[in-house]
């Protein structure tokens, strides 16, 4: 009596949790965790309406930043093809150069008055 006792109390201790069990909570576990990832990749690929724009719409990117001391920052912005330098510090932001344009657009130009100098 005494035996089946301490059998049934390490039972309710453990739960009666076998292998199978342990490898379908995880299993559970990583299906779940599988979702949430794709969730945020499709998130990251084709936006949230009123959220966040996929990246291919956007219009405003941070081409390159550096840092010069810890509370100052250089930052080239692109917007719609045209570059601006901005100087980003704790106090506020100020533009250093705006409105050159981005190398690879100047060199889609140079191509483009190329190609029309040299035809007939």
């Amino acid at each position: 009596m005494q035996a089946i006792n301490a059998r049934l109390s390490m039972l309710a201790f453990y739960g009666g949790m076998d292998v199978l069990d342990v490898a379908r909570y995880l299993a559970g576990l990583l299906l779940v965790l599988g979702l949430i990832g794709a969730a945020g990749l499709a998130t990251r690929k084709f936006g949230v309406p009123g959220l966040a724009k996929p990246n291919a719409t956007r219009r405003l990117h941070i081409v390159e930043t550096l840092m010069l001391s810890p509370r100052q920052r250089l930052a080239i912005i692109r917007r719609d093809g045209v570059e601006h330098l901005v100087l980003i510090t704790a106090a506020g932001a100020s533009v250093i150069e705006a409105g050159f344009a981005a190398p690879g657009v100047v060199a889609k130009e140079k191509i483009a008055q190329e190609k029309t100098e040299s035809a007939p």
